[in-house]
């Protein structure tokens, strides 16, 4: 299927294709995906001109709760406008596309709460070292039945087992027809740990649009499973007593066609760039955590000796490690080589994510820093006094925690610009506020529907 580029295309392709409605789709500070729709009447003019929306939406979390957000209440506007490139026809959503958008102010500029406009900024300030980033999303998601009004797994398989694929197979081989048919490049596919749990990845591509994909991945997990009378949730921890759900990210920094993470000469393969990058990550991690895991769901996950990196380090292909260096392929090496963020989930803002990853990164660079030596155990097994003699501290265990470290960390905070840091950080604090004020029955609704 060949892209459209432009507004004409898009409304050539949606007359002769019987497309509806276009769904122009944005991702929202609480991490959850919405849109607006435009019908085939006036669609050309919005595709260049973008929907009105409210400023308010920015300050809303994901209970639908407007914040006291400055300048985002009920004056005011911006505009959602699409970049074409990113069209797709939804293979799920009978008569329909999508586009991705940036919000835009009346005068045309990105707005300051515009989070997609944020990592473009990003990916301005790699630029000017040499460098673009390519990443990749691992998304796990818990696949169900509703029964009784309650949310009960298909399956209850063991990890990788061929009976979790087969009770999954007619759900999986639409998602991968789906995945195709929006020319996004499905890598793998497996039943995981978890009940119900499926694994996705994707192939890399450039920052932004891996973040675009990352929405259209989301929503495609979701829609194909209402197709087949089921509901798929990607939230952190779907259930108290099974597996939590992840979205790793593997990230790293490109020249061209030179990966320059990869150092052939180095016995580990890695560059004095990737060092100085994980550095980088490594030292803001815990802030970094408020935007890459950042829903009060998330930090049920991160826990000790659950593979999801409870505490700050690095290692090889260490899964206890909040940042693990994969192990490259042979023959492939320098292709293959990459970092992963394990500390991530699918609550999180994609383009959020991967703008404070590189912002943590790129002030690795500037500094010259160098990682502490890597850690090839689970260090949850270590002493605490061998845990501090490494230097290794524990992840923020609550999403307040987590916001908390953002909070003193200017470096981030300035990165995303005051605007969006406010309301960022209003938003999800409301939601901390909100949850804790709750019982379990209502943190398990509020983010297994939601995500």
């Amino acid at each position: 299927m060949v892209a459209a580029v432009n507004a004409e295309q898009i409304v050539a392709r949606a007359e002769q294709n019987d497309l509806r409605l276009v769904r122009f789709l944005w991702c929202g500070n609480d991490g959850t995906i919405r849109a607006k729709a435009s019908a085939r009447h006036g669609l050309r003019g919005r595709l260049t001109a973008g929907i009105g929306l409210t400023v308010a939406m920015q300050a809303m979390n994901s209970l639908d709760q407007l914040q006291p957000v400055s300048n985002m209440g009920a004056i005011g506007e911006v505009r959602l406008v699409p970049d074409p490139e990113t069209f797709r026809e939804l293979p799920y959503a009978p008569h329909a596309g999508a586009v991705l958008t940036d919000h835009m102010g009346l005068d045309g500029a990105p707005a300051p709460v515009c989070q997609r406009s944020f990592l473009k900024r990003m990916e301005r300030r790699l630029a000017d070292h040499g460098l673009a980033m390519r990443a990749a999303f691992e998304n796990e998601f818990s696949l169900a039945r509703i029964v009784d009004g309650a949310y009960e797994p298909v399956n209850t398989a063991l990890c990788f087992a061929t009976i979790g694929m087969t009770g999954a197979q007619d759900y999986i081989d639409e998602l991968a027809a789906a995945l195709e048919a929006q020319r996004i490049a499905l890598e793998q596919y497996y039943a995981e740990m978890g009940d119900g749990q499926q694994e996705i990845s994707t192939a890399h591509a450039p920052a932004v649009q891996a973040a675009d994909e990352q929405l259209l991945v989301r929503e495609t997990i979701r829609g194909v499973a209402a197709r087949q009378g089921l509901v798929a949730s990607l939230a952190p921890k779907p259930w108290p007593n099974t597996a939590g759900n992840g979205c790793h990210v593997h990230f790293s920094l490109w020249d061209g066609d030179h990966n320059r993470f990869f150092d052939g000469s180095r016995p580990d393969g890695l560059s004095d760039a990737a060092r100085a990058f994980i550095a980088g990550v490594l030292d803001h991690l815990p802030a970094l955590c408020a935007v890459t895991a950042p829903s009060f769901n998330s930090y049920h996950r991160i826990v000790p000796s659950f593979w999801a990196g409870a505490y700050v380090c690095w290692g090889p292909d260490n899964r206890e490690a909040p940042v693990r260096v994969a192990s490259a392929f042979r023959g492939s090496e320098e292709q293959s080589t990459n970092a992963e963020l394990k500390a991530a989930d699918a609550s999180c803002n994609p383009y959020l994510a991967l703008g404070a990853l590189i912002a943590a990164g790129v002030d690795g660079l500037q500094r010259g820093l160098e990682p502490p030596e890597p850690i090839t155990v689970d260090p949850a097994t270590l002493t605490d006094a061998e845990r501090a003699e490494r230097g290794i501290a524990r992840m923020p265990t609550t999403q307040a925690q987590a916001l908390d470290a953002l909070d003193a960390d200017r470096l981030l905070q300035d990165a995303m610009g005051e605007v969006l840091a406010n309301a960022y950080r209003a938003v999800r604090r409301s939601e901390w506020d909100a949850y804790s004020a709750g019982d379990a029955e209502f943190e398990h609704q509020g983010h297994f529907e939601k995500y």
